[in-house]
């Protein structure tokens, strides 16, 4: 499912004129059915294109992987965000000067469901909003991608694609950070520990049949191994690890991001917010034991947001989780996902998990 295959060889829309009006997608231009038929090996269009902010652009496509490009820009200045599917942060904030073209590009992971393997299915096909401030969209293209690598992504509501704000995992946020060639399929999910992740056919087995030589799958599990003693803990997730080794892909260790719960002198609480878990067992330091045991490669986001969260503090740390609106000090912003996801991609570049020429 994860490659298009021939269903669909290429999609084109020109959204935008020259002018000084926001960029935005009249009705008519968009509609498939006004342009003539086609060979498949040419240019088709969406099948619709509508709105101001954001622009909405679906396209009738089958699960699998997409290239897009994206030229954004208008008569006047502008500045466009680019989400996809499931509230997915494709292309951060970019800004363009009156007159100026900039052309972008990413890979879209298309799937059903298209956010977390148990939620709602969501629509068909692909779609994508331009949105932000003033988006000035321009045109966008759609292909099939060429085989290559893809980012997979296992994990609990921390790292999975949330439905609906003001919540955000930040598996959501990682896409924006690389360039066309490397696709993220997160199959997160709320609630899942090191041990329901695998025995849910909807979760590890079928993003297992997905998964090939050379693709990275990184699993972040802990949050909700509340009760689950060392000895499983640690066989659960070398469970995990071998069977991505069987596919020929290369599995990663990410240790659970901290929970925002601080201590009186500042920092963090060296058990709840460090996910020492009810049985007393450390699950980071479990993990980077087996990490070394295992020889597999480990991010350690647990210290890694420690360091962030207590540098924020008690007060300014509240706007990275949803303390605010939901007193909620696990679950993140989009602001604590998109640093949180920074964190991820500082790790692949510096371990040279993934090409440089793949990374922003």
């Amino acid at each position: 499912m994860r490659r298009a295959g021939t269903a669909l060889l290429a999609a084109v829309a020109s959204i935008a004129a020259l002018s000084g009006t926001p960029a935005r997608a009249g009705a008519d231009p968009a509609r498939a059915d006004a342009y003539p038929a086609r060979p498949a090996s040419q240019a088709r269009t969406p099948q619709a294109c509508s709105g101001e902010r954001p622009v909405v652009c679906h396209f009738d496509v089958a699960p699998g992987t997409y290239d897009v490009t994206v030229v954004l820009g208008g008569g006047t200045a502008g500045s466009t965000t680019v989400t996809a599917e499931a509230r997915r942060t494709v292309l951060a904030e970019t800004a363009t000067d009156a007159g100026e073209r900039v052309r972008r590009g990413f890979t879209v992971d298309v799937r059903e469901p298209e956010g977390e393997p148990t939620g709602p299915a969501g629509s068909p096909g692909l779609d994508l909003y331009f949105g932000g401030p003033a988006p000035r969209l321009h045109s966008v293209r759609v292909t099939p991608a060429r085989h290559g690598p893809a980012l997979f992504l296992a994990g609990d509501s921390t790292v999975c694609d949330q439905p609906a704000e003001p919540y955000s995992g930040w598996g959501q946020q990682l896409p924006q950070f690389l360039k066309r060639g490397l696709a993220v399929a997160n199959h997160a999910d709320s609630g899942e520990s090191s041990a329901s992740f695998q025995a849910d056919p909807a979760l590890f087995p079928a993003m297992y049949e997905r998964v090939r030589r050379g693709d990275l799958v990184l699993l972040q599990f802990g949050h909700n191994d509340k009760r689950t003693t060392a000895e499983e803990y640690r066989a659960n997730l070398t469970g995990l690890v071998r069977r991505v080794r069987d596919k020929g892909a290369r599995p990663v260790l990410v240790t659970p991001v901290v929970r925002r719960w601080f201590n009186a002198d500042g920092t963090l609480d060296n058990g709840t917010a460090l996910h020492v878990n009810g049985l007393g067992v450390d699950l980071p330091a479990e993990q980077r034991a087996l990490a070394t045991e295992l020889g597999v490669p480990l991010i350690d986001l647990t210290e890694l947001t420690r360091r962030l969260v207590e540098r924020y503090g008690p007060e300014a740390s509240k706007a990275l989780y949803l303390y605010d609106e939901k007193r909620d000090n696990t679950h993140t912003s989009v602001t604590g996902a998109t640093e949180f996801a920074r964190l991820v991609v500082a790790e692949l570049r510096a371990r040279e998990l993934v090409p440089e020429r793949l990374l922003r």
